[in-house]
């Protein structure tokens, strides 16, 4: 072969090498982008680890991530959209949930229906921050019990035996401090008429069981396996929530409503007369309405409820019929999208100030007529 004929054989080879390597590697992004969808990061701000909310979230988050590569989530609207990482965040509660939320720092949180209506209204412990006017609600999930757990030798009978004695109402972050607030308000009864403590939930039973405590306020889905084991070892006993100071209660705070805790919730006890208050998973108005609307329906998907049904608590556990009732703030679109697709929520009606429709048009008139 003469050198010039080398020279452009050699030249064209080149050519369709370099040509081949950038369709290869286009070919590769391509399926590489195919492949890695983008990653949506989610957060659900709960409680405690050993309160209600912390394995609900974690349930949630289970339920709706979607990563690459996980079998359950072959199936149409089992998870969350693809690439969907939900994680859950142990917090103080119900208000600190809130503020996280209003203040951008978490995409979700679980809350009490009476917190979010102080929020919403910019009241309590919010007075400062004003109206939470981005507040939205997702679903209701659950109905959690206001227990009051006495020492078994403190001779609490009633929320009245509780003056002087030392009572946990909970941090100042929490739902259970506002609520026991307003139980203590029903019965003639203040932070003043009782030796207060402000620490959490699980070190509040602490204290109970080793004696430095009278008596604890706790709201939780019932079973609450704190309150459960003070149960069992015999230490405490559950004080019923009754009477006049219960109709105050009920007539002061419209989000509680009057429930009884079942014989046999808690293994060797009685029925309890008590007030319960639903749980809320609330977002910021700013989350996508496809988004929220991906997550409502994987969450009520049936294949989901074998393992809802197992982390059963308090009640009417993420059930559809009550999902969009008793919510103290607006619906997300998204959610709200859902819930009417399913017939649970009714869709707006028409405001009287609406423009009505056009009528539809007439035949034609005839030839010649007057117009």
């Amino acid at each position: 072969m003469r050198p010039q004929r080398q020279i452009a054989f050699f030249s064209l080879l080149a050519g369709f090498v370099a040509a081949f390597s950038v369709l290869a590697l286009a070919a590769t992004g391509i399926a590489q982008g195919l492949e890695a969808p983008q990653r949506v990061a989610f957060q659900i701000s709960t409680g405690s680890t050993t309160g209600s909310y912390y394995p609900v979230g974690q349930m949630l988050a289970d339920l709706l991530s979607h990563p690459p590569g996980v079998g359950r989530c072959q199936a149409v609207d089992v998870c969350g959209p693809v690439g969907l990482i939900v994680s859950t965040r142990a917090s103080e509660g119900s208000i600190s949930n809130v503020n996280a939320i209003t203040s951008g720092n978490v995409s979700s949180g679980i809350a009490q229906a009476d917190v979010v209506a102080l929020a919403v209204a910019g009241k309590g412990a919010f007075a400062k921050t004003g109206p939470a006017k981005q507040l939205r609600v997702i679903a209701n999930l659950y109905g959690e019990d206001v227990h009051l757990l006495a020492a078994k030798n403190a001779n609490i009978k009633s929320v009245a035996d509780l003056r002087g004695k030392r009572v946990s109402i909970s941090t100042e972050g929490s739902g259970t401090i506002n609520t026991a607030r307003a139980v203590l308000a029903a019965y003639r009864l203040s932070e003043r008429s009782i030796v207060a403590n402000y620490d959490s939930g699980e070190k509040a039973t602490d204290l109970l069981q080793s004696g430095a405590l009278d008596a604890v306020f706790y709201v939780g889905g019932t079973p609450v396996n704190l309150i459960q084991q003070l149960l069992d070892e015999g230490v405490a006993v559950l004080v019923p929530i009754n009477g006049e100071g219960r109709n105050r209660l009920l007539a002061s705070q419209r989000y509680l409503y009057a429930h009884t805790i079942p014989e046999g919730a808690y293994s060797g006890a009685g029925e309890v007369e008590t007030v319960a208050v639903d749980a809320l998973w609330i977002t910021d108005a700013n989350q996508p309405e496809a988004l929220i609307y991906a997550l409502v329906k994987s969450v009520f998907n049936p294949a989901n409820r074998p393992a809802i049904d197992a982390e059963r608590v308090g009640a009417h556990f993420l059930e559809l019929g009550s999902a969009a009732k008793g919510f103290t703030a607006p619906l997300h679109p998204g959610a709200a999208r859902y819930f009417m697709e399913m017939g649970v929520l009714e869709p707006p009606a028409q405001t009287a100030n609406a423009a009505p429709p056009a009528p539809a048009p007439g035949p034609a008139p005839p030839p010649g007529a007057a117009k």
